[in-house]
């Protein structure tokens, strides 16, 4: 969460040096691929899992961009790269038909987020920056296409703390949940060495196994951890 809404955040100054106008009202633009309909309401437990957890991300990245801001831009989250048969409905709306609705509505600027992709691959090199950056030209609106997480050591530090906690579980350890969003910030980590004499207690130095609570002490940085 935290680095696409830097992402967002430098896109929105960006916004800024392209129109005055359109930085007083800009739209920001969440962008994930699209998929066919039924393949969505087949997707996880209760049905439509993946708009859903793309809606919880885009919403707790709007969150987070509101509270740096000190206001409240405007959001969608919108799909690319759809393919198939035209006569299998797929998830809408088509970024290129948002921006022609957002530029009759006078909507004069737009940051558009790759939520869904986390490199420059084809779907926004091509699709984003080419296809849909053309269009939103042509219509007249200002159009900036915010950074993918890439190499951004909170996401990267993320998915450490993901594959540790799933390598734990598969040897039977005890784990925290592996979230990596801002909300980790008062978090530590405490490995515990686990022997069929004393399970629960705290060693110095490391193991297999991590429990979590939350610290007292602010974290010197994101990710610290005791081991």
């Amino acid at each position: 969460v935290m680095p696409v809404a830097d992402a967002v955040l430098d896109g929105l100054s960006a916004l800024a040096e392209l129109s005055d106008t359109a930085a007083l009202a800009p739209r920001i633009v969440f962008v994930t691929h699209s998929i066919p309909v039924d393949m969505d309401e087949a997707s996880g437990t209760d049905g439509h899992a993946y708009t859903r957890q793309h809606l919880a991300v885009a919403d707790a990245v709007g969150d987070l961009v509101s509270r740096r801001l000190g206001r409240s831009p405007g959001w969608d989250l919108v799909y690319c790269s759809r393919s198939g048969s035209p006569r299998q409905a797929w998830l809408e709306p088509d970024i290129g038909d948002y921006l022609l609705d957002q530029a009759k509505i006078g909507v004069t600027g737009v940051v558009v987020v790759p939520i869904g992709f986390i490199s420059d691959h084809m779907e926004v090199v091509h699709d984003l920056d080419t296809e849909a950056a053309t269009f939103a030209d042509r219509l007249g609106l200002a159009f900036v296409r915010a950074a993918t997480v890439g190499t951004h050591p909170l996401f990267v530090a993320g998915l450490a703390d993901l594959i540790g906690e799933r390598a734990a579980q598969a040897r039977g350890s005890r784990c925290g949940p592996g979230r990596w969003d801002g909300r980790c910030r008062g978090l530590r980590w405490r490995c515990w060495i686990r022997s069929p004499a004393r399970r629960s207690r705290p060693e110095t130095r490391a193991s297999s196994a991590c429990a979590w609570r939350r610290s007292t002490r602010p974290a010197r940085h994101w990710g610290d951890r005791w081991v």
